[in-house]
């Protein structure tokens, strides 16, 4: 009996030890992936910025610039890719609105961002578009991957639609959570205009004729925490100049917006509240679990071999004799 159980342990502590690199290595990064349903809100602020009056083509300075950004998952479109592609895929649909202290809508620019649910590589396929116009991303967009490297990455820039290194700058602790901080500087780059303008009849193609231009930079910073690959904080310091043309007069150059664009106060407290419940679910597969599996099969194997030395120990009870055999009788 004794040594059934030891044999018991010794099972049970081989298959506790083969399944704690299977979940780590194996099960996780194809149950680690991105809701394809996915719908998420930010609001982000940028106070005493600089501001494009167009009706006076003037710039001046307001209290408050907002930006609400948008992404929701399509569904139905993200099954049909994964058809396409075979593997599991994510589509957002983002918007970005930019409004001024009125309320009024100073541009809004749609994009169809594309990308590998598991990895955030993107995924290329038909649709995928910034403001309309056909675009093919390299590197990440909004999200980094799950165990995010100490590492520079590329990161794709739905203004300039170019992709540049995003660098590693140090580990940070941002409001109790240990985080990545990563920083992109875009130098000044001509960009297109928004298809949708602030004021009715000005469009890009009146724009265009006058001979003005849109320029653009910006220095784009994010905190990731590096187990969900989550931006926890990321804010900009953003500049937009309109340079030369007809549409300026005898000014070479003006500022259509310039502000420290940051993440207002609730969607901060929000987005670190759900990283925090994402990581320990996320370490949960990637250590909890592996390493108590680890534990539990070194628990098994030492109680399996002490069982074993115990049934093998000189001067232990002596095995019974076997009954003499009764006499066969007629």
């Amino acid at each position: 009996m004794r040594r059934m159980a030891g044999l018991v342990l010794l099972a049970l502590a081989v298959f506790f030890a083969a399944l704690s690199p299977l979940l780590r290595w194996y099960a996780f990064p194809r149950l680690a992936k991105i809701p394809a349903g996915e719908y998420q809100t930010m609001v982000l602020e940028a106070h005493d910025a600089t501001l494009l009056d167009y009706g006076t083509m003037t710039a001046r300075t307001v209290p408050k610039v907002t930006i609400v950004q948008t992404l929701k998952g399509d569904v139905e479109a993200s099954e049909r890719i994964e058809k396409t592609v075979g593997r599991d895929v994510v589509v957002w649909d983002g918007l970005s609105y930019v409004q001024g202290p009125d309320g009024k809508m100073v541009s809004k620019v749609p994009e169809r961002y594309i990308f590998d649910a598991h990895t955030q590589e993107p995924v290329h396929a038909p649709g995928e578009a910034v403001d309309g116009d056909p675009v093919r991303r390299e590197g990440l967009e909004f999200k980094w991957p799950f165990l995010t490297e100490k590492r520079d990455y590329e990161y794709f820039d739905a203004q300039a639609r170019i992709t540049a290194p995003i660098h590693y700058k140090g580990t940070q602790d941002f409001r109790g959570v240990e985080v990545y901080y990563f920083e992109q500087t875009v130098p000044w780059t001509e960009v297109p205009m928004p298809k949708t303008m602030p004021v009715a009849g000005i469009t890009p193609e009146t724009v265009a004729a006058t001979g003005t231009t849109r320029w653009y930079t910006t220095v784009r910073r994010f905190w990731v925490e590096p187990l969900t690959g989550a931006p926890v904080y990321g804010e900009e310091i953003h500049k937009e100049e309109l340079r030369g043309g007809t549409l300026l007069g005898d000014r070479d150059r003006v500022t259509a917006f310039a502000g420290h664009v940051k993440m207002r106060e609730d969607y901060i407290e929000h987005t670190v509240d759900l990283v925090k419940a994402n990581r320990t679910v996320v370490l949960l597969m990637t250590s909890y679990l592996p390493w108590g599996f680890l534990f539990l099969a070194a628990v098994l194997l030492a109680l399996a071999l002490w069982l074993e030395a115990r049934g093998r120990r000189p001067g232990g009870p002596a095995p019974e004799e076997p009954a003499e055999p009764e006499p066969v009788t007629a």
